[in-house]
């Protein structure tokens, strides 16, 4: 009867089966978890808030304890008391519950540690090696500055230049080299204003060359100055040609290259029609155009070509279409000086 009487659950007996603990700390346990039980209180009270005990009590109520815990039940008691508490470890069992990582969680933690080193190492070669847009763009402005001899003249100004839809309305245009100028500095190749505000920019090499239309009734030159200025200069350079309208004053002209023994004998400034200048921000260049009438009539008031090429214009240069012969042209031209410098950059793979 003894031995069975210690197997029961009794008050205080949770906190009395830590390692280490006292009968005395065992009963301040319980004393604060019930708000200072008496020693009197019936079994069933101390067992409303014990967890361990069950919830119908098994065998009769054991008498309430009259001065604390069996010190026989203690973890300090002997070998032979331990017995008492092979049913299970109060204390340390609900612990796993709260702090178990299931496989899914593990697995997912590991993709978020991975990934967020794998972009940190990717940013910080990045920022070690230089690589980025920046870089590209730097290298496709620096590679253009060297195209004016290292590019043929035919890539650059090609015999023939088909200009699908340049013409008036949409018409097909075809134009045919007929003078290539030696390439030279800048010096007469603008209106005095021009070439002031160009002269900033540094002038390295000027690369010009005269079409003619089909019907062999237009001359236009074509040109490419290669400068020395960086990307900042000619962004802002670009900027102020938009802002300020400079593309369409007429005392801001680039001049033809009229080239003797050729239809182009006669294009002078007083015969210049029609012209157009864009100022790149992708390469140090400014190409321009400008054409009039092969048969070296004059003109009076010249007209920009985004404003001859106008369906709604009505001058003599816009209804000859010469306003589109000059826009087509340099169009086409810096299309192909942009194509090679995409070329010229390529690396090998």
């Amino acid at each position: 009867m003894e031995t069975t009487a210690r197997l029961r659950p009794i008050p205080g007996a949770r906190e009395s089966q830590r390692p280490g603990a006292t009968p005395e700390s065992a009963g301040v346990g319980a004393e604060s978890r019930t708000g200072s039980v008496p020693a009197s209180s019936s079994a069933s009270s101390a067992r409303a808030w014990s967890p361990l005990a069950p919830a119908h009590p098994v065998g009769p109520t054991p008498p309430a304890p009259s001065a604390g815990p069996d010190p026989a039940l203690s973890w300090s008691a002997g070998a032979a008391a331990r017995p008492v508490v092979s049913f299970g470890q109060p204390e340390t069992f609900a612990e796993p519950a709260r702090h178990r990582v299931g496989p899914r969680t593990a697995a997912a933690a590991a993709c978020l540690v991975l990934g967020l080193g794998l972009i940190g190492g990717a940013v910080t070669g990045s920022w070690l090696t230089g690589d980025g847009g920046d870089t590209a763009a730097v290298d496709h402005f620096t590679t253009a500055a060297t195209l004016w001899h290292s590019v043929p003249v035919d890539q650059l100004f090609p015999p023939t230049v088909a200009g699908t839809g340049a013409g008036p309305g949409g018409a097909d245009r075809t134009w045919t080299r007929i003078a290539v100028a030696p390439d030279s500095g800048c010096a007469h190749a603008f209106d005095p204003l021009l070439e002031k505000v160009l002269t900033p920019l540094g002038c390295q090499r000027l690369l010009r060359a005269t079409y003619t239309d089909a019907t062999q009734s237009y001359v236009t030159t074509v040109g490419l100055l290669f400068t020395n200025a960086d990307p900042a200069a000619m962004s802002a350079l670009a900027a102020r040609f938009r802002t300020e309208g400079l593309d369409r004053r007429t005392d801001l002209m680039p001049r033809p290259y009229a080239a003797e023994g050729t239809l182009a004998a006669g294009f002078g400034d007083k015969q210049r029609a029609s012209w157009t200048v864009s100022v790149l921000t992708d390469a140090p260049v400014v190409a321009y155009a400008v054409s009039g009438w092969a048969d070296g009539r004059t003109v009076d008031e010249p007209q920009p070509a985004a404003d001859a090429a106008s369906p709604s214009a009505t001058t003599a240069p816009a209804q000859a279409g010469l306003g589109n012969e000059a826009q087509g042209l340099a169009d086409r031209v810096a299309r192909r000086l942009r194509q090679h410098i995409g070329t010229a950059t390529e690396k090998p793979s």
